[in-house]
C-alpha cells in the first residue's frame, strides 16, 4: 500500500593579474552548500532573488528514482516552488504542480527554512510529461492569514518551467517578473541546478529598466552560467546587478528533507473501514506503508490499527 503525505555576463574587474583571476573564477566553482539570496536595488527599482538547487534536485530526483528529461523537470519545478515561495512569502509553504493534458504531473513542495521535497507522477518515464496547449501550472501557496491562495496559468507556451512561472507571477501575482531556470542533469546526476527571479518594484525608472532590459537579455538561457560557477547564487546575483548599489536582505539554506513520521503514516490509514481494521487486528496483519515523496517505509501493525480502531 502506498499513500502521499501531503550565456555568463562579464565579471566584475579584478585587480591582480591573471593569478587573481583564476583565483576569482576558482572561488565561483568551489564546494557550494544550496541555499537561497535576495536582494533589492538601493533605488528600488529591482528585486532579485537567486537559488543553488543542485544537492536538493538530487534529493529529490533520487527518492523519486527519476530519469532524463523527467528528472530535469522536477529539478526545475523544485527551483520554481522555492524561488516564488522566497519572493512571495518565505516563512509559509508553496507547493508548485506541472500537469499536462493527460494526468501526468510533477510537484514541488517548499516549506519553510528551505525544506523542499518533490514527486513525480507519471505514466511512462519514456515520455515524461507530454507538455502542450493543454498543460497548466497551478499554484498553492499559504497567506499570513493562514487563508490558501490558489492560482492556474496555461504552462504550453514553450518557454518552459521558468516562462511558466513568470506567466503566473504577472497574472496570478500581478507582479511583473524575468525568471530563469534550470537543471542540468548526465545520466544520474545533477551536474547544477539553480536559478532566478527578477521583480520590477514601482520605483523603477526608464534608464534603470532599459539596462535590465538589456542585460537580462544575456541570461535567457543559464545553463553554461550554472555549470561554470557551480550554481553560485552569489555570482548570479552580483551579475544581475552588477552597476546597481543593492542590499543583500537574506541569505538562506536550502535542503531536501521530508516532513513525514510515523504519526502521519497511521493518520493516512484512517481512512480504512471499522471492518477493515478489524481484520488486520485479527489476522496480525504488518503493512508497509512507504511515502510518495522520500520513499521512506514505515511498518504499521496491529497495535496501530487498534488505536485506529478505538478512535474511530
Amino acid at each position: 500500500m502506498r499513500t502521499t503525505f501531503c550565456p555568463i555576463a562579464h565579471l566584475a574587474p579584478h585587480s591582480g593579474g591573471a593569478s587573481s583571476e583564476r583565483s576569482a573564477q576558482e572561488s565561483l566553482v568551489e564546494e557550494q552548500a544550496d541555499r537561497i539570496l535576495r536582494a533589492i536595488t538601493d533605488d528600488g527599482a529591482f528585486r532579485v532573488v537567486a537559488v543553488r538547487m543542485t544537492d536538493t534536485a538530487q534529493g529529490a530526483i533520487n527518492a523519486q528514482a527519476a530519469e532524463g528529461d523527467t528528472a530535469a523537470t522536477l529539478g526545475e519545478i523544485l527551483c520554481a516552488a522555492v524561488l516564488v515561495r522566497e519572493t512571495m512569502a518565505p516563512d509559509y509553504r508553496l507547493q508548485m504542480i506541472l500537469k499536462d493534458s493527460v494526468g501526468n504531473h510533477v510537484v514541488g513542495d517548499a516549506h519553510p527554512k528551505g525544506r523542499t521535497r518533490g514527486l513525480v507522477n507519471v505514466a511512462s518515464e519514456a515520455t515524461g510529461l507530454l507538455l502542450g496547449d493543454d498543460s497548466v501550472l497551478q499554484v498553492i501557496r499559504m497567506l499570513p492569514n493562514h487563508e490558501i491562495h490558489q492560482g492556474i496559468v496555461n504552462a504550453g507556451l514553450g518557454e518552459g518551467v521558468g516562462g511558466a512561472v513568470m506567466t503566473y507571477l504577472q497574472q496570478s501575482e500581478q507582479v511583473t517578473s524575468m525568471v530563469g531556470i534550470q537543471c542540468v542533469v548526465q545520466g544520474d546526476r545533477v551536474v547544477a541546478a539553480g536559478g532566478y527571479v527578477v521583480q520590477l518594484l514601482p520605483e523603477v525608472t526608464e534608464a534603470p529598466l532599459a539596462i535590465m532590459t538589456e542585460r537580462l537579455e544575456e541570461f535567457r538561457d543559464i545553463k553554461q552560467l550554472l555549470i561554470d560557477t557551480n550554481a553560485n547564487p552569489e555570482h548570479m546575483v552580483s551579475e544581475l546587478l552588477y552597476g546597481f548599489p543593492h542590499t543583500q536582505l537574506a541569505d538562506s539554506p536550502v535542503g531536501f528533507h521530508c516532513a513525514c513520521d510515523a504519526s502521519r503514516v497511521v493518520g493516512a490509514m484512517a481512512t480504512l473501514g471499522r471492518e477493515e481494521l478489524s481484520q488486520l487486528i485479527e489476522d496480525k496483519e504488518v503493512v508497509e506503508v512507504s511515502c510518495d515523496y522520500c520513499a521512506k517505509v514505515y511498518e504499521v501493525g496491529p497495535e496501530q490499527f487498534r488505536t485506529l480502531l478505538d478512535t474511530n
